[in-house]
């Protein structure tokens, strides 16, 4: 699993040892990319499975600290395999902050 800046370039890389989405990974990544940048950024993640992720880190109380500074969304490829409900929220084109 990598995460891209905009452009895919490779910001961190993590070596996935079981099968599936594993939402670990993507909230390693999230914690060590947060590390880097200046604490009143506003950033937009588009992860294939963000709607599930956000509804986990508010379940379970995951990346509190920088849950406020993440627009989530789904990426334009795997939106419409979503819930029409889902794909009004997490849509980019629908997400302010995107640009698109």
């Amino acid at each position: 699993m990598a995460l891209l800046c905009r452009h895919d370039r490779v910001l961190w890389l993590v070596n996935m040892t079981s099968a599936g989405e594993k939402q670990h990974y993507a909230l390693a990544l999230i914690r060590q990319w947060f590390k880097h940048l200046p604490s009143d950024f506003k950033v937009g993640l588009l992860y294939d499975i963000g709607c599930q992720l956000e509804r986990s880190c508010r379940k379970w109380g995951f990346l509190t600290d920088v849950l406020p500074h993440i627009i989530f969304g789904i990426s334009i490829f795997h939106a419409f395999g979503h819930q029409w409900p889902c794909q009004i929220v997490y849509h980019p084109r629908k997400c302010v902050g995107f640009g698109l």
